[in-house]
């Protein structure tokens, strides 16, 4: 039986190499140990049942939770991600790489127009994507997003890193998430290059998008993009999230009001006419902003953590 010094140390080499990414070369410089006896402690982690691969019971707990989200919500797939005991940033890694490699397993190479949102759990999925080929895709930012915060979850520049990985082309969208006013908004909109790419929005084949709380751990409160006044509007008219800047109630039903009109993307209702849309989510705290949404039909797949399914199933 292992001891305690001898299971900390399988649990931190398996993490730095299945979590992290590390290498066995990495790990042995970092550990103080030869490569070979890294190999040997990895095998011994899996034989002492430390790391398994494939972990049957949790693995008929997942697909159990799938099955029940599906039925319940009338979904084309979901997929569960096993989370339980993992930090914040580990669960965002374990997302990240199960919607990776669900979309490169599952895109059809027909797909020829691909939509994203913007944000961290999407930055994530862009980060663990494989590199590979499909030169007759292009993919197209869905909302706004320039400004110089947090440049790297915006939509713009995850087309572009998404494209790079693909090996396809992308388009961009060269405008602000959400405008000072409704009149800017509608001017800008009109503009011949923001009203071609907004065309193309509505009409990608599939759309890979998050999902948002106005009011925990808010990326658009952080960025600056809303004020606490806009937070107070939001609550006082019901708002319980948002995908890509756009608030919707409880029921899944747009916010009316001057915020949603004052935004650079498509609407949701052209988001539910999409052919195929694909939901990456992690945290509980969006369970309500999940639940909310698809009882506004706005999605088909979803790839959402453990906790979170739990969450949306009570």
């Amino acid at each position: 039986m292992l001891n305690w010094a001898e299971r900390r140390q399988l649990v931190k080499i398996a993490n730095l190499y299945y979590i992290d990414g590390w290498t066995q070369q990495e790990i042995a410089k970092k550990i103080g140990i030869s490569r070979p006896v890294i190999s040997k402690l990895l095998q011994r982690a899996k034989d002492e049942g430390v790391v398994e691969v494939y972990i049957k019971d949790e693995s008929q707990h997942t697909v159990e939770l799938e099955k029940q989200l599906e039925n319940r919500f009338g979904l084309r797939e979901v997929v569960v991600v096993p989370t339980l005991g993992l930090t914040s940033e580990m669960t965002r890694k374990a997302i990240g790489q199960a919607a990776a490699h669900y979309l490169s397993q599952t895109l059809d190479r027909s797909v020829q127009k691909f939509g994203i949102s913007w944000g961290h759990t999407l930055a994530q999925v862009v980060k663990e994507y494989p590199f590979e080929r499909r030169e007759n895709i292009n993919i197209v930012p869905l909302f706004g997003g320039m400004g110089i915060k947090k440049v790297e979850i915006h939509a713009n520049q995850l087309a572009y890193e998404l494209a790079k990985k693909m090996n396809g082309t992308c388009s961009y969208l060269y405008a602000p998430a959400i405008l000072e006013t409704v009149e800017l908004k509608e001017r800008l909109a009109a503009t011949e290059d923001i009203s071609l790419i907004l065309e193309e929005g509505k009409n990608v084949d599939v759309a890979l998008i998050g999902m948002g709380s106005p009011y925990k751990n808010s990326t658009l409160k952080e960025i600056g993009y809303l004020k606490e006044e806009d937070i107070q509007k939001l609550r006082k008219a019901g708002a319980v999230g948002d995908i890509g800047s756009r608030f919707f109630d409880q029921d899944g039903t747009p916010i009316e009001g001057n915020l949603n009109e004052r935004i650079i993307g498509i609407s949701l209702q052209q988001l539910r006419e999409i052919p195929h849309v694909i939901c990456v989510v992690e945290g509980t705290y969006k369970a309500e902003s999940l639940e909310a949404a698809l009882k506004g039909k706005y999605l088909h797949t979803l790839i959402v953590d453990e906790q979170t399914a739990l969450a949306l199933l009570r």
